[in-house]
């Protein structure tokens, strides 16, 4: 096993004495528990996750889904860049969920804006689908769609060459496609990538970096 337990563990005792969690000698990636708990990943709203170390590679077509449940208006949700402009990108700003995409020739958005007071940051549960299929952008949030037009129809592949960065993307990582550095604080779950036939499940426990993310352990209430 070379993967840490995603579970709660307390009242330890080695030989009769029990060991003091609350002040330990050093400690990594561990969390307070939860009385109660969902399925999800938790991010502290401090870090994020960094998936595909050899970069993930958007081109010309790709198909985002998740679920994400927060109570903050702003937060980056997840982007792919390249060290040109080429670049995708997902981010709540002042309660809107955004779908940037450029393809080299400039910047498009699909903007989702919830209608009054049936807001996306209400703590609930919330669904999220992102399709980008050549110059065509379109989101669906909740069952709900929102379509752009793209003035750049000559334009289709986004040539990206970096990891995808969710919840958040370190200072010194350029993300040509996210307007926002507020980290995402909230849970997320069940982040599918689809290319043509090909469906990917990410797991964040296997990220090869994570910061204030804490894999499988979605508490029950903001707490």
């Amino acid at each position: 096993v070379s993967h840490s337990i995603p579970a709660c563990i307390g009242s330890m005792t080695i030989n009769g004495k029990q060991l003091d969690n609350e002040s330990p000698v050093s400690i990594f990636a561990v969390n307070k528990c939860y009385e109660t708990v969902q399925d999800g990943t938790f991010f502290d709203g401090s870090g994020f996750a960094a998936l595909v170390r050899e970069g993930y590679k958007v081109r010309s077509d790709v198909n985002i889904t998740l679920e994400f449940r927060t109570t903050a208006v702003h937060g980056v949700l997840l982007g792919v860049s390249s060290t040109k402009v080429d670049a995708i990108g997902l981010e709540i700003v002042h309660g809107k969920v955004l779908f940037h995409v450029n393809n080299g020739a400039g910047r498009i958005t699909a903007t989702y804006e919830p209608r009054g007071t049936n807001s996306l940051c209400d703590g609930k549960w919330h669904k999220l689908q992102a399709n980008k299929s050549k110059h065509h952008i379109s989101l669906i949030i909740d069952g709900n769609l929102v379509h752009t037009d793209n003035p750049y129809v000559q334009s289709t592949s986004a040539d990206t060459n970096n990891p995808i960065y969710v919840g958040g993307y370190p200072a010194d990582v350029k993300q040509n496609c996210l307007t926002s550095k507020s980290s995402f604080r909230g849970c997320l779950r069940n982040l599918i990538l689809t290319k043509g036939q090909h469906t990917e499940l990410f797991d964040f426990s296997r990220a090869f970096d994570l910061r204030g993310v804490f894999p499988h352990s979605c508490p029950g209430a903001e707490h």
